[in-house]
């Protein structure tokens, strides 16, 4: 087991000193879901939700929110991020939302990967409450990422 970084010597939370760590090219892929009701579901094929266009709603929180993981997050170091995509599949239960974010920096875009899928699901559910209370979201988590002296990892 690795030891916890973000401690100091007495326990105390502290943001990890990255100022000798080499610049390097670095990816992260994310995922989550939000469970839907077969008539919402509809309603998102259809483009018919009564507050919008749901999808490219989320899918602009979802790259802002990638953008200021760093202020939502307390010990996340502010990112010059040069990518951020996210793609959304209806199917039939729901919404499968899936974040990609790039940085060339001496930390990874794991948490920003993860915040931007959190808050495109949260719009979606701010978007279909109206008729969907049920909404459930899940799921959320790190798929894969590259780069960086812990190296690649990529979920079974």
């Amino acid at each position: 087991m690795s030891e916890l970084t973000h401690l100091d010597e007495q326990g105390r939370a502290r943001m990890v000193d990255v100022a000798a760590k080499a610049e390097t090219a670095r990816i992260a892929v994310a995922s989550g879901r939000v469970l839907l009701a077969p008539a919402t579901v509809q309603l998102l094929r259809d483009n018919a939700v009564p507050k919008g266009d749901v999808i490219a709603v989320a899918r602009v929180a979802g790259i802002m929110a990638a953008k200021r993981t760093s202020e939502l997050i307390p010990l996340c170091h502010p990112l010059p991020i040069t990518k951020v995509s996210l793609d959304f599949v209806i199917v039939e239960t729901g919404v499968e939302i899936t974040a990609t974010v790039g940085v060339t920096g001496k930390t990874g875009v794991e948490m920003e990967a993860l915040t931007a899928v959190s808050v495109a699901a949260l719009t979606i559910y701010d978007m279909v409450k109206a008729v969907d209370r049920a909404a459930v979201i899940t799921d959320i988590r790190l798929e894969e990422k590259s780069g960086g002296k812990s190296g690649d990892f990529k979920r079974e």
